[in-house]
């Protein structure tokens, strides 16, 4: 029977340290919360498939109901390397999510390649690449895809007020994940003198207007599957915190959504599992204005409110693309509104097609 082994970082067992930091300590509960809901989602659907064993790494102490029909391995305290390499060699697939700062999901998924795993998700050096915001838009700037122009800025320094292009601009931490640590910086006065939480490497980016949206692409050798674009819900306050989001996208910017995923993801070296696209989709009809912002090697959040949107079992269709044979995911006519902490809400239905 095949084994499918789970792991996400916190519910695993791994820590991040907070410092006694309340900002700190309230994204530690953000990230939290997040990884939770993911993790119940997808062990939820590898569970209802016939002939597949979905084990789930589970930290003492952690608080997760653990989802039906799967095996629960449970870590001990500092163990949640160990028993994720050990579990990894024996299974058939691993899944990990993680953040991509500190690289953490880098790291975790190094340690499953040195055991002689197999990732059901990108390489260790897809998932380098992806986690620096900065090495991401130069590739894809280098590979003809539109993506957000900015420059890359030194820990503890004022930002540019010659900024090339212009101010209002975005920083976010080089190695950022889950909305954490940006900022909307309004003007070359503001640059000047902010430093305050600028103390990772990051990078400044001009600020895009427009929807704000995500599409996830399912990946393997034989196909590239985007899922439904979603819209999403962001914070007002400057700091872009993530919300949730809604699904469907109208028809329009759908399109345009999934073709500028596919985009980024084509550029991507063998890029397998589950890879989720940020982007902006400007004004102009025909997407002279649409941006890819960031590429996620990992699943997202989206993916709890995803479940609800299709037909298929998501994870059955990932597992499917990875394994080389196609992969296809179909909307099932519902509209969906979903929280970061899982929570999905159905909406009104929707007409299918354009």
């Amino acid at each position: 029977m095949p084994r499918i082994v789970l792991h996400e970082f916190l519910a695993s067992g791994g820590q991040l340290d907070a410092c006694g930091n309340a900002d700190a300590e309230s994204q530690t509960a953000s990230l939290r919360r997040e990884g939770a809901a993911m993790l119940w989602s997808i062990a939820s659907d590898f569970a209802a498939l016939d002939g597949i064993e979905a084990v789930v790494l589970v930290a003492s102490g952690c608080d997760i109901p653990p989802p039906p029909g799967c095996r629960i391995v449970p870590v001990q305290a500092g163990g949640d390397c160990e028993t994720l390499a050990a579990e990894s060699a024996k299974a058939d697939w691993t899944v990990v999510i993680a953040p991509e700062f500190e690289g953490l999901l880098e790291a975790r998924c190094e340690l499953v390649e040195r055991a002689g795993g197999r990732l059901l998700g990108p390489s260790s050096g897809l998932v380098a690449l992806a986690a620096d915001k900065q090495r991401t838009a130069e590739h894809l700037a280098a590979a003809g895809v539109p993506v957000a122009e900015g420059v890359a800025t030194r820990p503890k320094n004022p930002l540019p007020a010659d900024f090339p292009f212009g101010y209002p601009a975005v920083f976010k931490p080089r190695d950022g994940a889950g909305s954490q640590d940006i900022w909307l910086i309004p003007d070359r006065a503001v640059a000047q003198h902010i430093r305050g939480q600028l103390d990772r490497p990051g990078r400044l980016e001009r600020f895009y207007p427009g929807v704000a949206a995500s599409v996830a692409v399912l990946c393997g050798p034989a196909s590239r599957w985007p899922l439904p674009p979603c819209s999403q819900r962001l914070s007002g306050d400057g700091r872009f915190h993530y919300l949730g989001g809604t699904c469907p996208l109208e028809s329009n910017l759908a399109d345009r959504a999934a073709a500028l995923a596919l985009r980024a993801v084509d550029s991507l070296s063998e890029p397998l599992g589950y890879i989720g696209v940020d982007l902006v989709l400007g004004e102009n009809s025909a997407g002279r204005d649409d941006v890819v912002i960031e590429i996620n090697p990992r699943l997202t959040t989206s993916y709890v409110g995803l479940r609800r949107a299709v037909t298929q079992n998501i994870a059955a269709a990932m597992l499917a693309a990875a394994e080389g044979r196609v992969a296809t995911v179909s909307a099932n006519g519902r509209s969906v509104e979903f929280d970061a902490d899982g929570t999905v809400r159905e909406r009104a239905a929707v007409a299918r097609g354009g």
